[in-house]
């Protein structure tokens, strides 16, 4: 089964890349602009989007926004100066969707990851990012038969945190999957053994955000632990571990492109980190080219463009992942 999933990951990319324009368009000219360019989910996205252009014959230019809005209005200046043919990108603040679209003026935009939509949550340009709740949903499951399978649910100091980022349209629905899932695969655990904490996409705001539930807690010793990016639950891993609870907690990523580190440097025995739900960074970042090109060819993409995923463990993201794993 998981061989098949990934059989089918792999043939959608293809199809996506065959739809793109086979001949080379030498004027070619994207800019790719991400909210936090120095992270590993950000890089290989914009590594991915930076193939598909250069396999049209055009070029790409990848800009780390380092969640500075004014750096990301200076980058779309830049792009506009350099008489750029199209811009992805994920927004480092969702309020300044139409700032930025304003700034693009007639160059076509597509937002990856983070949607650029209004005040009311409706999109102001093609989207391209994950199946955000769907994917919660699946998180929530995976952690819900884990307390169920060791018998933690009527254990009274057993706690589960869902990492939280309150601001990003995008990650809200990972967390309402996560929580409904969970709660309805397991009705008997007590909310007030639910616990909250917001971050803002870091590892460090991750471990800090966490490590204040973890000692705001101490009646909690078993810890259950999921979150809206991979960055908050590694962050979430070094607070456990740092206040000497990572030998029974269990810790759920969303990416996989840290846990697959946190598996190969230490071993599924060397990390609280249990599982992960996999989604490809390559399939974001071509398929935010593909949408784009449709708008620079004149035709109308779909305003949301979707990426479902499949949870790994230390069992078989190898074999699921594949390169990915590496």
């Amino acid at each position: 089964m998981k061989k098949l999933v990934s059989a089918i990951l792999v043939t959608a990319m293809a199809a996506g890349m065959a739809a793109m324009p086979a001949m080379a368009e030498e004027d070619l000219l994207v800019y790719g602009i991400y909210k936090a360019g120095d992270q590993t989910w950000f890089i290989d996205e914009g590594e991915a989007a930076k193939n598909a252009v250069e396999a049209l014959g055009g070029e790409f230019v990848y800009v780390d926004a380092k969640m500075n809005p004014e750096e990301y209005l200076k980058a779309i200046d830049n792009a506009v100066a350099n008489h750029a043919t199209g811009i992805v990108t994920c927004i480092p603040d969702q309020t300044l969707s139409q700032a930025a679209l304003d700034a693009a003026g007639d160059i076509p935009m597509v937002a990856a990851d983070d949607a650029l939509q209004d005040a009311d949550g409706n999109k102001l340009a093609p989207w391209v990012g994950i199946n955000a709740y769907v994917i919660g949903q699946a998180n929530g499951e995976w952690i819900a038969n884990y307390a169920i399978e060791h018998e933690l649910i009527d254990k009274e100091d057993t706690g589960l945190l869902i990492m939280t980022m309150d601001t990003v349209s995008s990650c809200v629905p990972r967390a309402e999957g996560e929580f409904d899932k969970f709660t309805e695969l397991c009705p008997d655990f007590p909310e007030d053994r639910i616990f909250y904490a917001d971050y803002d996409g870091t590892t460090d705001k991750g471990n800090t955000a966490a490590a204040a539930v973890f000692t705001a807690n101490p009646q909690i010793k078993t810890w259950l632990v999921t979150g809206a990016n991979e960055e908050g639950t590694i962050g979430a891993c070094r607070a456990l571990e740092t206040q000497g609870l990572d030998a029974d907690a269990c810790v759920v990523g969303l990416g996989a492109y840290m846990a697959k580190d946190e598996w190969n440097d230490k071993g599924a025995d060397g990390t609280c980190m249990k599982a992960a739900a996999y989604f490809s960074s390559l399939q974001v970042g071509e398929g935010s080219v593909e949408v784009l090109m449709q708008m620079i060819n004149g035709e109308e993409p779909q305003m949301e463009t979707a990426v479902d995923a499949i949870v790994v463990t230390p069992d078989d993201y190898k074999e699921v992942m594949g390169k990915d794993a590496e």
